[in-house]
């Protein structure tokens, strides 16, 4: 039981072309080869679409019994060259080609309308551009370098630096290290969150192009009218050098960081990336907030195998601490999805096997420092104990979630088993049982496993209701291999007022 997290794009994409039948066959496929988390990338497609691939990842769920989240990722301030008619744009080296924010026109070699009619005014002669397909797949054959030749009046004649074809009805436009004066919210964002989002009740906002604390708190904002959905947690996708430059107040204000490096590898230059990605996964490490690195086996996309450099990239993002793989087109639009998952959950696992969570484990309680917290206190001396005496599993007792995302925070080399027992509440006119988000959320952090407890079992039950949840928790460590006769359990919970950590010896 691997614990690194495969998140993707929309499961299967194809879905909403086939029989109902073979959709939610193909989002079942995901879901078994290693899927957790499901992104809704808003940027392609309507809501109408969205819910029938949604539906299809629902009926995959009841059908293989898997827990799976729903991330809706924002489209934000994010530039698009429009191409209604989709046919295909070759562009050639040394050519000129005029970016204009007249909709209206066809998208030709010559001219490529957009959608942002702020442009002109913020870039410069010999400015840089890049436009590609889903955000640059690195192949100089799909995307395209431009240099910023003119401004004329409100168009960009921009120089063409090297042979491209473009394919597609949308292309992304990146300017280099350029501010654009968009809200990091589009009011299309707004309506689909207050819409859909709440329809859904979606477990994880990716907030796009996030370049200020600001951003997080605005959208916290929202959500918190929106009823359920003040629960959502708030990823902050990093995307450029701006959201770089405010990283620490962002990490802050955000519940985890998405690493968008396909937009960030063009805002940085190539040798710099490794470095910001090593700086931020240990930053969230020691913040207890999930990490996320996203562009890892492009090549997977039309290959049945990555290439050696992406195998160990996906290596060395674990070992570097993060907690989930985000896949993109390769799931979106490759012809190998269910491979592409199947290959990097396997990479993820080797690298779990040799990261040295020890070295880790010292190093975290070292930046936490004295005096801990009460909980931080709680969290490490769990995972401390259960290092000592070589556990097989650590069961966590939790309502909110919050003590069971500590102890996963101190990396333990054992599997947590997050049990979320609900919690009642009212709205005077009905009565509900809260733990269903919690227990979703917990897939994105590295080394929990979720397990959702009988409603019966509410947070403030008895000792012997705790004893019943604990012998579920035990049968489903035994059912899934990670329990055996005569091994050692630590569990963490609350009795009262105090929290406590017990070890625990099976006898059968």
């Amino acid at each position: 039981m691997h614990s690194n997290h495969l998140l993707l794009e929309e499961p299967i994409r194809m879905a909403s072309i086939l029989e109902p039948s073979k959709a939610s066959f193909s989002a079942s496929a995901c879901l078994k080869a290693g899927m957790s988390v499901a992104r809704f990338d808003f940027s392609w497609g309507d809501a109408e679409y969205h819910q029938e691939t949604l539906e299809n990842l629902k009926a995959a769920i009841k059908t293989t019994k898997k827990l799976c989240a729903v991330m809706l990722d924002t489209v934000g301030p994010e530039l698009q060259v429009v191409n209604r008619s989709e046919k295909a744009i070759t562009l050639k080296a040394d050519d000129k080609v005029i970016l204009t924010p007249d909709k209206g026109q066809e998208a030709t070699s010559e001219v490529l309308p957009i959608n942002f009619a702020g442009l002109s005014k913020a870039v410069k002669n010999g400015d840089t551009i890049f436009i590609g397909q889903y955000l640059f797949t690195g192949s100089e054959t799909t995307s395209v370098w431009l240099e910023v030749d003119e401004v004329k009046s409100k168009n960009v004649v921009c120089v063409i630096k090297n042979s491209a074809t473009l394919a597609g009805s949308l292309f992304t436009l990146h300017a280099s290290q350029i501010h654009i004066d968009l809200p990091t919210l589009s009011d299309k964002d707004k309506q689909v969150i207050s819409t859909w989002g709440v329809q859904n009740k979606i477990d994880f906002i990716s907030l796009s192009y996030t370049r200020h604390a600001e951003d997080v708190r605005e959208a916290r904002q929202l959500l918190s009218k929106l009823g359920d959905l003040s629960q959502t947690q708030i990823f902050a996708k990093i995307e450029n050098v701006e959201g770089l430059t405010h990283f620490d107040e962002i990490l802050q204000e955000a519940d985890g960081i998405i690493l968008s490096r396909g937009n960030l590898g063009i805002d940085l230059p190539p040798e710099k990336v490794f470095l910001f990605q090593k700086s931020a996964v240990y930053k969230c490490n020691m913040a207890g907030k999930p990490a996320v690195v996203t562009r890892v086996v492009d090549s997977m996309t039309d290959n049945l195998r990555p290439t050696r450099a992406e195998a160990t990239d996906v290596a060395n993002a674990v070992l570097d601490g993060c907690d989930a793989i985000l896949l993109g087109a390769e799931t979106l639009r490759g012809l190998y999805p269910i491979e592409t998952i199947s290959i990097v959950g396997k990479i993820c696992a080797e690298a779990e096997k040799v990261s040295n969570q020890d070295q880790y484990f010292k190093k975290t309680v070292k930046y936490v420092g004295e005096p801990m917290s009460h909980l931080e206190s709680i969290a490490s001396s769990a995972v401390r104990a259960a290092i000592k005496v070589k556990a097989s599993v650590i069961i966590c007792f939790t309502s909110s979630g919050r003590a069971a995302r500590l102890i996963a925070k101190y990396r333990p080399t054992m599997p947590v088993l997050s049990v979320v027992i609900p919690r009642l509440k009212t709205n005077q006119l009905k009565w509900s049982f809260t733990g269903a988000f919690e227990a979703r959320q917990s897939l994105i952090v590295r080394g929990l496993f979720p397990l959702l407890a009988d409603p019966r079992h509410a947070a403030d039950s008895t000792n012997a209701t705790n004893e019943s949840v604990l012998k579920v928790a035990l049968d489903h460590g035994k059912a899934s291999g990670v329990i055996k006769s005569h091994d050692r359990i630590v569990v963490c919970q609350k009795v009262g007022d105090a929290s406590v950590v017990k070890i625990i010896e099976l006898e059968d």
